[in-house]
């Protein structure tokens, strides 16, 4: 792993029964960067996230965070040492407001926030989503693009160097989609290091430093993104045509 790289997967694995969900995939990620994760569905990228995050086990391989072995420990340990992320289906406390659903997790985080300045903590990082105003409302008043905005203000309470997006820009319509690039874009300047699984060519296009194509468990493709999006393996197996 180079000395700009925040996280190396190394021949990782993991199978359910006869099924090889990830088989032997291998890449780094340079700190400050976006690496697009994309592939069909069914291809490996939720497991392989489920796997950097905790959420599973790999048979086999290595997870390094900053040159620390990781794959052995628990979700809330990996969580600690600076690894955040979002889900395809968003994951919401329905019963707490805005403000103590992004309350909640800066009381785990590895510098704890409690009491007032979690409150304080909580508003900015509504505020800095798009939700400035919207702390007192309960996530079922929210739209999709708003709750998903939530969710990810929940996983900036934690304060991660590497952030995990899992499909967070599906499902938007194409104003929400604009504002949706935009947000993710200004979390790079600010130096966050970003894994973004996604289906939306424009935003992998947009968005990405460096993409890896996964197809059945297996990396097939890797590099930037213009020319990976146009490698006849990665057309043929994912994008359906050379215009996709």
């Amino acid at each position: 792993m180079s000395d700009a790289a925040l996280l190396a997967v190394v021949a990782l694995r993991k199978a359910f029964g006869g099924l090889v969900a990830v088989d032997d995939l291998s890449f780094a990620v340079a700190r400050g960067t976006i690496v697009g994760l994309i592939g069909p569905n069914g291809s490996g990228k939720t497991t392989a996230l489920n796997l950097i995050s905790g959420a599973l086990a790999p048979d086999a391989g290595e997870i390094r965070l900053r040159e620390r072995a990781i794959a052995a420990l628990s979700a809330d340990r990996i969580a600690r040492l600076g690894i955040a992320r979002t889900f395809q289906l968003v994951r919401l406390l329905d019963s707490l407001t805005c403000a103590e659903n992004v309350m909640a997790p800066l009381a785990f985080r590895a510098h704890s926030l409690w009491g007032e300045r979690a409150r304080r903590s909580a508003l900015a990082l509504l505020e800095r989503v798009g939700l400035g105003g919207k702390a007192e409302l309960m996530p079922r008043q929210l739209t999709y693009v708003d709750q998903k905005r939530l969710e990810l203000a929940r996983a900036l309470a934690l304060d991660p160097e590497l952030l995990l997006l899992d499909e967070w820009l599906a499902g938007l319509n194409p104003s929400e989609l604009r504002d949706g690039i935009a947000l993710v874009g200004s979390l790079r300047a600010q130096g966050l290091t970003i894994i973004l699984v996604e289906h939306v060519m424009h935003a992998i296009r947009s968005l990405s430093d460096h993409c890896v194509v996964m197809n059945a468990g297996r990396k097939i493709a890797e590099g930037p993104p213009q020319a990976v999006l146009a490698d006849r393996e990665v057309i043929r197996a994912y994008l359906g045509d050379a215009d996709a």
